[in-house]
């Protein structure tokens, strides 16, 4: 599935079963609590804290989370993400070029 093909699965998704978007500022906040659940996988997982009983440790599942709240705020702002990750790869490649292949932190 592209990008694209994503975001309308997600805009289909939400006229059937959502009623609509919650707001920019509210769906900002659930994008923030599930980057807090990656981050919570990612300690327990590979970090040094513990998990609990009962702790659901699917970062797959998480990241999603992550991705259709993205798609959510992109939708409801009219932001193609294709589109705006062809610029951002484009942006990057001008700018970083070299930046990391001259880092001799990166360097083995």
């Amino acid at each position: 599935m592209t990008i694209q093909e994503a975001q309308e699965r997600v805009d289909a998704w939400i006229k059937q079963y959502g009623v609509r978007y919650f707001s920019e500022l509210t769906n900002m906040a659930v994008l923030t609590e599930e980057v807090g659940e990656v981050a919570r996988v990612i300690a327990r997982r590979y970090g040094d804290q513990s998990s609990k009983p009962g702790d659901d440790l699917d970062l797959a599942d998480e990241l999603a989370d992550v991705m259709w709240v993205v798609m959510c705020l992109a939708n409801q702002t009219g932001i193609d993400l294709d589109a705006a990750l062809e610029r951002n790869f484009a942006k990057k490649t001008v700018r970083d070029s070299h930046r990391h292949l001259d880092n001799e932190k990166l360097k083995d």
